[in-house]
């Protein structure tokens, strides 16, 4: 099993709509199981700028983390999609060992 997570914007969109549902909308269509989005609180990219939530902090600029635990098949196809469309975000994919105790 693999740990396939995806860092992008809040307000980064892909075809008419926003990456995270774009993402987990692709992913349940190939018959992955479950998929999850989470927004940071705060954070900072390659370019050192600190983004945090704040009263002031202008909206979309948070990161989100859009994470899916699937076989290496489904990994492979869900990522095929997004070569086959030229997209450009940054993903860890990771072996992990999953169940329920």
């Amino acid at each position: 099993m693999n740990l396939l997570s995806f860092y992008i914007s809040e307000k980064q969109h892909h075809a008419g709509k926003l990456l995270y549902e774009w993402l987990l909308e692709e992913a349940r269509g190939l018959g992955v199981h479950g998929g999850s989005a989470f927004r940071a609180v705060a954070g900072f990219g390659r370019h050192g700028k600190l983004h945090e939530e704040t009263f002031f902090e202008l909206a979309g600029e948070l990161a989100m983390k859009v994470e899916f635990i699937l076989d290496d098949a489904l990994a492979e196809q869900l990522l095929g999609k997004m070569r086959a469309q030229n997209m450009k975000v940054f993903y860890v994919k990771q072996s992990v060992q999953s169940g329920v105790a």
